[in-house]
Order: C-alpha cells, then structure tokens, then sequence
C-alpha cells in the first residue's frame, strides 16, 4: 500500500516532490508508523527501483536461452520490454527513479562499494545489453571496432532521456504508447548505426506490439 501510494505520487508530481509526510497522510498511517517499514524516503524509493528492474531481469533472462542468434536475443529482449512495461506506468517510474537515486549511471555503472541493490540491477541491465551487443559482435552481426560497453550506456543514458522528458509532461497529454514508440526507433537508429556494412538494416525492425505466436 505504501509503494503503490509512492508510484502514485511520483507519477503525479515526480519523485523529488515526494514526502514521507505525503505518503503517510494518503495512506491514513501515522508517520511513526511509515518509519517502520521504511527508514527513509530514499529506502522506500530504492525498493520501488529495485521491485521493478528484479521483474525485468528475472522475465527476460529464461527468453534469452543458449544456442539463439544474439539478433533473436535483441529481439527477445525488446519484446520482453514490452511485456513487462508496455502495459502500464511502471517503466516511466523505474528509470525516472534511476536517475533520481543515482545519476551517475550509466556513466558510471560500478557496483563497487555500492551495497544498493537497486544500483546493482540498473547494472545488471546494462551488463545483459552489453552481452547481448558482445553476442552481435562475435557473430558478425555488428562491426567489430563496436564499443560494446559505449553502446550500452548509450542505450540507457537515451532510455532514461525519453522517459525524464516524458514525465515532465502533464498525465493527460502523455501517452505510454508514444514514450514506447520512441524508445523503439532509438533502439533500432542504434542497432542499425552499429551494423557491419553490408546487414540488412530491416533485420532490426522492431514490433511495437507483442507478437502472437511469442509465448516463451
């Protein structure tokens, strides 16, 4: 009740207008009362954070199973982003947060010292692009003087770009289906500029939609 009461007001007002004092008057519960299940606003945040990036990591991973092209891989990996996030709000709090509670990543996605678990998924999710774009590489998917790990905070730092701009504006003009839509052109305008010369660059079109037939 507590986390759902967060996501609400971070959609409504975004994460920094965020008060424990808030939280605990929408949800009739003494402040006391707030403080022993979350020490802090940045503790109950960081669950927030952390739930929604464990659901990803623990939906995707089974579809990404050995002995598939890292081009299936891709594309698994986007249609698993439309499974989880493509369906409600979740996605414009999990990167929003990101930014909020640690703005040094993707720039600087080391774990090191770091005993945020939230923090250790947002690096987890850029470790499995990473791979993913490492896959391409060795298979002659991509060109081989790629950057694997360049393209991979790219990836995020835009992801994460799209989303920030996307909560700025008023909920009644913003749609999800836009927010998606560009995500997806930024995805593919990446994995076609990254492409060894002579890929098909339609290869990386990308569904908007879930395909019927996917149901690994």
């Amino acid at each position: 009740m507590i986390m759902e009461c967060a996501r609400n007001l971070i959609l409504a007002s975004g994460e920094e207008s965020v008060s424990m004092s808030e939280i605990a008057k929408r949800t009739e519960l003494s402040k006391a009362t707030l403080y022993l299940y979350f020490p802090s606003k940045d503790e109950l945040l960081n669950d927030i954070c952390e739930e929604s990036a464990n659901a990803f990591i623990e939906y995707v991973k089974p579809r990404l199973e050995e002995g598939i092209t890292g081009l299936e891989a891709l594309k698994r990996y986007w249609i698993a982003y439309l499974e989880v996030f493509g369906q409600g709000d979740e996605m414009l709090i999990l990167f929003n947060l990101r930014r909020f509670l640690f703005p040094s990543l993707p720039l600087s996605p080391n774990t090191e010292n770091n005993h945020s678990t939230a923090v250790r998924y947002t690096y987890m999710l850029f470790m499995l692009i990473k791979e993913l774009i490492d896959q391409g590489i060795s298979e002659g998917l991509f060109d081989t003087d790629t950057d694997s790990d360049v393209v991979a905070r790219t990836i995020i730092s835009l992801f994460s770009y799209i989303v920030e701009n996307a909560v700025k504006l008023p909920k009644n003009v913003r749609t999800l289906q836009a927010v998606i839509e560009e995500i997806r052109n930024v995805f593919q305008i990446i994995l076609r500029g990254i492409a060894r010369e002579g890929i098909d660059r339609s290869v990386f079109d990308l569904p908007m939609e879930m395909p019927v037939q996917f149901t690994k």
